[in-house]
């Protein structure tokens, strides 16, 4: 899968270049979300998103939904292009994960607002709270949702920091999930790729 910067429909490959493509990368292109993939406690799972992943979503979708028309391929791109970092920033899909039904409806009631509440922070630098669900509301008054979307812009000081190889955290401090983790060197070490 090539990546290119920017996603665009003439980018992206035919439903038959797809599937070859599929069969033949599926288990790298696994690894590489389970390497942006930062357990938060035991119950927040952050996906790094990049470039490769989004377009393998838009890839995805096209594939499952058989769409091969002009329109609905760019109303893909719509959906899921903003996903993708800008190069001053981090993105990410939070899943908020419980297996037990009645478990999870408990602890949506108890996390609203859990999305405001997440941080990165820089070694040295001051705490990035996330700017969470930009496309539309996720949560209500009674429940959050079990999926976010996040954005953590950094300033140019921060960036340069990641990419000389300063340690990050991930965490959360809302008052229901308090938690924060170490990201990962490796982890870490992609991530900085997403920065200019």
């Amino acid at each position: 899968m090539q990546v290119t910067g920017h996603i665009t429909r003439d980018s992206l490959m035919t439903l038959e270049a797809y599937s070859k493509y599929r069969k033949a990368h599926k288990a790298e292109i696994y690894a590489h979300r389970r390497l942006r993939s930062v357990m938060l406690g035991e119950n927040i799972n952050v996906q790094f998103e990049s470039e490769l992943s989004i377009r393998y979503q838009i890839q995805e979708m096209l594939r499952v939904e058989k769409i091969f028309e002009e329109e609905g391929i760019e109303q893909e791109i719509e959906a899921y292009a903003p996903l993708v970092p800008s190069g001053t920033n981090w993105k990410a899909t939070m899943l908020l994960e419980y297996t037990d039904i009645h478990e999870r409806k408990r602890e949506l009631a108890r996390l609203i607002g859990v999305e405001d509440r997440m941080f990165v922070e820089v070694e040295g630098h001051a705490r990035v709270y996330a700017i969470a669900d930009e496309d539309l509301e996720r949560e209500n008054d009674e429940k959050t949702s079990a999926v976010h979307f996040v954005r953590f812009e950094l300033t140019p000081a921060m960036r340069e920091a990641v990419r000389a190889g300063a340690a990050v955290k991930l965490g959360c401090d809302h008052t229901n999930y308090p938690a924060h983790v170490s990201i990962a060197p490796e982890t870490l070490a992609s991530l900085a790729g997403d920065l200019k």
